[in-house]
C-alpha cells in the first residue's frame, strides 16, 4: 500500500508539474517498486509458506524498519535552526528544485531578493517578490513533523510484521507430511 502510494505521488507531482526534477522522482518511484517488491516476496512466501523467502522478507523487513525508524526519528528531532541550514545546503545545491520552488511559491532567492538574479516566478515581473527561506521554513517544519510521525507510525507496523513472520515462518506447514521435521 505504502509502495503503490508512494509511486502514485510521484506520478502526481509530475502530472501537476509540481516537481521537474527527475531525480527526486526517479528515487520515490524505485523506493514504491523496491517496497513493493519486499511485499510480493512476503507475500508469495506466506502463501507457499516458503522457509527462505520468508526468512529473506524479515530480514530485508527488519532493515527498512530501521532506515525508516532513524530518519522519522531524525526528522522529528530537528530544531529551526538545524532545518534552516539543511534548507539553505539544499537550495544551493539544485537548480530544478529552486525554480519549481520560486515558481510554485512565488518568491524569489533564498535569503534575499536580488533583482538582478534569474527568477521564475510571476512576482519577478513586478519586482515585488519576497524570499523564499520564510515560505519555506514555515511549511518545512509542518511537513518534517508530518512525515515523521507517519513514518513513526508504519515503522512500528513493520517491526509487527517482522515479529509476525518470524511466527509465522516457525510454524509447521499444514499441507505437508505430518511426520516431516519442519
Amino acid at each position: 500500500l505504502v509502495s503503490l502510494l508512494l509511486i502514485g505521488i510521484a506520478a502526481w507531482g509530475i502530472g501537476f508539474g509540481l516537481i521537474s526534477s527527475f531525480r527526486v522522482v526517479g528515487v520515490a518511484i524505485a523506493v514504491g517498486i523496491f517496497l513493493f517488491l519486499i511485499a510480493l516476496v512476503g507475500l508469495i512466501g506466506a502463501v507457499k509458506h516458503h522457509q527462505v523467502l520468508l526468512f529473506f522478507y524479515m530480514i530485508i523487513l527488519l532493515l527498512v524498519f530501521i532506515v525508516q525508524l532513524s530518519v522519522s526519528c531524525a526528522s522529528l528531532a530537528l530544531n529551526k535552526e538545524q532545518q534552516s541550514q539543511l534548507l539553505e545546503v539544499g537550495w544551493n545545491n539544485t537548480n530544478s528544485a529552486r525554480t519549481d520552488i520560486e515558481r510554485n511559491l512565488n518568491c524569489c532567492g533564498f535569503r534575499v531578493f536580488d533583482p538582478n538574479e534569474v527568477c521564475s516566478s510571476d512576482c519577478f515581473r513586478s519586482h515585488q517578490c519576497q524570499p523564499c527561506a520564510p515560505i519555506i521554513e514555515e511549511y518545512s517544519g509542518m511537513v518534517l513533523r508530518f512525515v515523521g510521525g507517519i513514518g513513526l507510525f508504519f515503522s512500528f507496523t513493520e517491526i509487527l510484521g517482522v515479529w509476525l513472520t518470524y511466527r509465522y515462518r516457525n510454524q509447521k506447514d499444514p499441507r505437508a507430511n505430518p511426520s516431516a521435521f519442519l
